[in-house]
């Protein structure tokens, strides 16, 4: 069912509590290097304070052990890029809905933005049932806004008992226009795909994309296999994969895969491999399932490039998650970049394009592709969820349109 979004609140002198997904790759120094998910929350930021109202911010970053606060893991780097990107003073809480959050919001001036600490800081976030940290964080806002797709597949305390706890206050819980414009893209694609509908699956394991590959098989022209993923499949048909990362115990179940997709399930029919994970490794391209002892696959071959670029051309909608081998690698990018052009010139011509987030997405960015595709999705596990076929609770309960 729709969801009213931010468009629907009026935020003149409210104070706006909104979970972001700030979660943003930083280097050993703690540099941001890739802010694209602070740049996609702008236009619900925006929205609120240009309007005449306060924005709240939270988000997780990392992995910190729920113990308090750890350096390593603060929003103060995210907090002043946001500044920047915003071009104005954003201020940064101590904690996490406690007393410095409360005295900071508090003060919050019209137009204001306020940064919570990292809500992983908290053993309440992960459990989501901690009354004291769930009522400090829903006492600070007038309303709600999940603007979080990338966790938007957990319930976490923020995601999920917080906006639940203010909507039993009567305040509106609605959804930020990342998340709508996500949801919309992503589940408008499975339930009324414009055909031909090709997915394009890569990446490490085939176990980590059972359910998705299977839903797909189900609704899809065309299912391309790409990645390490692909040495499973062809292991399961009685090829040679050298040294190749494979999954000798999922062997069964890619047998049974390929049975059930039938000729909707392709793969690849050759491959770059090489006898080292370097860039001045000895190389060679192969025929699929003839990678020599030694060996390892990178990347599909030419001829799988060509194919599947045909096959991406004449779609009407794509959805692609998983590079095609080992994109960070030159010349091992080749098999991703021949995709990656494809999908833009099938956006060109009239197709729905979308990048299901994580390494896809990465790649994409990297090679220059992402705004040349309908769609990038700044949510990895939330958008395989979504490809699954799965409806999210932290979105089923906000408020309908």
């Amino acid at each position: 069912m729709p969801k009213k979004t931010i468009a629907a609140l009026d935020p003149t002198g409210q104070a706006v509590l909104v979970r972001v997904d700030f979660n943003v790759p930083q280097d050993d120094s703690g540099a941001i290097t890739d802010d694209r998910r602070i740049r996609m929350a702008l236009p619900t930021i925006q929205s609120i304070i240009e309007r005449g109202g306060k924005a709240i911010l939270m988000s997780h970053l990392g992995r910190p052990g729920g113990n308090g606060f750890e350096a390593a893991f603060s929003l103060a780097p995210v907090a002043a890029r946001l500044g920047e990107l915003l071009g104005r003073p954003v201020q940064l809480a101590t904690d996490t809905g406690g007393p410095d959050s409360q005295a900071k919001a508090a003060a919050l001036p019209t137009g204001g933005v306020l940064v919570l600490e990292n809500v992983r800081f908290n053993k309440g976030e992960k459990k989501g049932d901690d009354e004291a940290y769930v009522n400090g964080l829903a006492s600070l806002a007038d309303a709600y806004v999940n603007d979080a797709f990338g966790t938007c597949h957990r319930t976490e305390a923020s995601m999920y008992a917080v906006p639940a706890t203010m909507k039993q206050s009567g305040k509106p819980a609605v959804t930020g226009f990342l998340v709508e414009k996500e949801v919309r893209y992503l589940a408008d694609a499975v339930a009324h795909p414009k055909r031909p509908f090709v997915a394009i699956l890569g990446g490490k394991k085939v176990s980590d994309k059972i359910a998705v590959i299977e839903n797909l098989l189900s609704i899809c022209d065309h299912v391309l296999i790409g990645g390490a993923m692909a040495y499973t499949f062809s292991l399961a048909k009685g090829g040679k994969t050298g040294k190749s990362l494979v999954e000798p115990d999922k062997l069964e179940l890619a047998a049974s895969l390929l049975a059930k997709g039938g000729s909707k399930l392709v793969l690849p029919v050759d491959t770059h491999c090489a006898d080292d994970f370097s860039a001045t490794a000895a190389k060679q391209v192969v025929p699929a399932g003839q990678i020599p002892d030694g060996f390892e696959g990178l990347d599909i071959g030419p001829e799988t490039a060509s194919r599947y670029g045909a096959i991406i051309r004449s779609a009407g909608t794509v959805v692609w998650n998983g590079p095609m081998g080992v994109f960070e690698l030159p010349p091992f990018d080749a098999g991703t970049k021949a995709v990656a052009d494809a999908v833009a010139d099938a956006t060109a011509q009239g197709a729905v394009t979308i990048i299901g987030g994580g390494d896809s997405a990465a790649a994409v960015e990297q090679l220059g592709y992402a705004e040349k595709v309908s769609h990038v999705s700044t949510g990895g596990g939330a958008s395989l969820e979504m490809l699954e076929g799965k409806s999210f609770a932290s979105v089923a309960l906000l408020d309908d349109a």
